[in-house]
């Protein structure tokens, strides 16, 4: 049974080969002063950045830069940003780039007239926004996080070894978002496989809850049965453009609040690869497969039920004479042999996790309640050590 919810989603999507057709109309909605927000350059080398400086000048926008947000944002960034945008009176923030410019760019819009320390009030305290918000739109080159259509922002302290997720309110989503499938071709396979990885984990965070028959889930075992084809096609053509397309809308409706409604969701795997990611800085989707299978074997006795479904319903097994323990174990190995087919890191010590990290991760790690088993401490270690 579905339980009460109320659902929004003010995001407008531009979907398709001409979708950066579009930002110019956008354009008109906003003032002069335009922060254009990017990572470490490749959307020049690709021409991304020329098309959408061509347009952002056509409009008679000023463009203020701010380049090189790296893959795990730092808070040390952040204070930069909001600075940036604030003594340049920016009305757009335009993240031209992949999930984390995206979440960085909704951190910056939420902190430059935040009159507390941001990285305190929102991801120590989790505190709702009460300042001036700064629009922002996104130009998604990179798929996977689902953050061109959510209020989700992630952030590292490397000084306090913690990475963070605020997830904010409606007011916070990006007002548009570009989706061109094209933009992701030149993306590396490692990054690519990574934000694959991502997207079926958001999915799995969420169907992984509850026990009752509801809506949600039979969405999410589509997007997952549509993710594991797709895949493997843009393993073996990375300019497959139905694969990469079906890749991209399945990111977005994988995390922009739709599935979870009426439900509980789960999280875990993520609080484990954050905690992985703040001592390693490795790929967001990498610490997450790297945790995943040793996460899943030690919760699927507390929700049989559902592994089993799952084993059946996304990966075909027969449940025919078996019981649903092996039914169940079953899907869990198919799962874990796709992973390995498309490329995907299995271990976090591939990821720079040593022995002597574990109790500092074990630590960073927090506890979520809405899945199958609240993880005490001992448990969190314990998974951590088979993911070595």
């Amino acid at each position: 049974m579905l339980g009460n919810f109320t659902y929004s989603n003010p995001t407008k999507l531009y979907f398709g080969k001409d979708a950066l057709d579009s930002l110019s109309a956008e354009l008109e909605n906003y003032g002069k002063n335009v922060m254009l927000v990017y990572g470490g350059g490749s959307i020049k080398k690709n021409g991304i950045y020329q098309k959408v400086v061509k347009i952002l000048k056509a409009c008679g926008k000023n463009i203020v830069e701010d380049g090189g947000v790296m893959p795990n944002p730092t808070a040390e960034k952040l204070y930069e940003g909001a600075e940036i945008a604030r003594t340049h009176n920016v009305d757009l923030i335009l993240a031209v780039g992949g999930g984390s410019v995206c979440d960085y760019s909704k951190a910056v819009s939420v902190s430059a007239y935040c009159k507390e320390d941001p990285w305190d009030k929102y991801f120590i305290r989790f505190e709702d926004v009460s300042c001036d918000i700064i629009p922002v739109g996104c130009v998604l080159t990179m798929v996977g996080t689902g953050s061109e259509m959510n209020g989700g922002s992630v952030i590292t302290n490397h000084k306090q070894k913690l990475k963070i997720g605020h997830v904010f309110g409606d007011n916070v989503f990006p007002k548009f978002s570009i989706l061109n499938p094209e933009f992701t071709y030149t993306l590396p396979k490692y990054q690519m496989t990574a934000g694959i990885y991502d997207i079926m984990s958001h999915i799995l965070e969420q169907y992984f809850s509850g026990t009752d028959d509801n809506t949600s889930d039979y969405i999410a075992e589509g997007l997952l049965r549509s993710l594991i084809v797709s895949a493997r096609a843009a393993v073996k053509n990375p300019e497959d453009y139905e694969a990469r397309s079906n890749i991209m809308w399945t990111a977005t409706w994988a995390l922009n609040t739709l599935i979870a409604k009426g439900k509980t969701t789960d999280w875990e795997v993520h609080m484990l690869g954050q905690a992985v990611g703040a001592y390693t800085d490795a790929t967001h989707g990498m610490t997450l497969s790297a945790v995943s299978m040793p996460y899943y074997r030690h919760i699927m006795p507390y929700g049989l039920e559902k592994f089993a479904r799952y084993a059946v319903n996304v990966w075909n097994v027969n449940p025919d004479g078996k019981t649903k323990k092996e039914v169940a174990e079953e899907g869990l190995i198919a799962m874990e042999s796709w992973m390995k087919e498309i490329g995907l890191v299995m271990n976090i010590s591939d990821l720079g996790a040593t022995e002597d990290m574990l109790e500092g991760i074990a630590s960073a790690t927090f506890i979520n309640e809405g899945g199958y088993k609240i993880l005490d401490k001992n448990e969190v270690t314990e998974i951590l050590k088979e993911s070595l």
